[in-house]
């Protein structure tokens, strides 16, 4: 199969060109032009591309590509990636924004297929875009109950700020590196605050605010996306894919 079939379509459907963000995203590096299998990770590593060369892939899709915001030279670990993607033929597809907020494909219009959750509206202002998810519960849930479910659905292991009320009926959803977004859910109201990863010096915006905030971890909380188009390609061409699981911890 043609790359660029694949790349329109994911271009388009994901709206990449019509997003600002710090990504370039898109297809970042190319290949020779066909593919036959595609790989999917979260993060553009070393140890992504080998895994993608090692599996056959002739396509890496993720959503923490190669190029931000300022140009960085192709030297010592860049150098390294880029020649395994040159040396075994490997396109690099990249979508963070894009790929954050889509509303069926993105990581957190996920959080409704994958924790059952039920979404209610969007949530959290980034970029004059609302990234997020807001949720609510039909009767107040144990804090406790939903720190179990997202440690069960999503394999993580939960870092927990208990500051606020001991039965949840709202929440505000975001995945990644979105503890920015806290005092938005401060000022909504909202009894909890999920994202990925936290940040020192919101600790004590969510103590003396006395709101829960749940951190999922920023690697699982996106891989929800990736899987969505992993699923989604093979439905729509009939393509081999796999996903490159490879957690940080954080």
């Amino acid at each position: 199969m043609k790359l660029k079939k694949i790349t329109d379509f994911l271009d388009n459907t994901l709206n990449i060109k019509e997003i600002d963000d710090y990504s370039l995203n898109g297809l970042q590096v190319e290949n020779s032009g066909e593919v036959s299998k595609a790989g999917f990770a979260v993060d553009a590593s070393q140890a992504s591309f080998q895994k993608a060369a090692e599996n056959n892939a002739d396509l890496l899709i993720v959503h923490h590509g190669l190029f931000w915001q300022n140009p960085e030279s192709v030297t010592g670990s860049n150098y390294k990636r880029f020649k395994i993607l040159f040396d075994e033929d490997i396109a690099l597809y990249a979508a963070h924004l894009p790929l954050d907020l889509h509303d069926t494909l993105g990581n957190n219009a996920r959080v409704h297929k994958i924790l059952g959750w039920n979404v209610t509206e969007d949530f959290g202002e980034y970029k004059g875009i609302q990234i997020g998810k807001k949720v609510s519960f039909n009767a107040p849930v144990p804090l406790k109950q939903l720190v179990q479910e997202i440690s069960e659905k999503l394999h993580c292991k939960p870092l927990v700020w208990n500051f606020g009320k001991k039965n949840i009926k709202n929440a505000g959803y975001v995945s990644g590196g979105a503890v920015e977004l806290l005092e938005q859910a401060i000022d909504q109201g909202l009894d909890l605050f999920i994202t990925g990863e936290p940040k020192h010096s919101f600790y004590w915006t969510a103590k003396e605010a006395a709101i829960n905030v749940i951190f999922a971890g920023h690697y699982a909380t996106e891989t929800l996306g990736v899987k969505a188009v992993s699923e989604l390609l093979e439905e729509k061409f009939d393509l081999e894919c796999f996903f490159i699981d490879l957690p940080t911890g954080l």
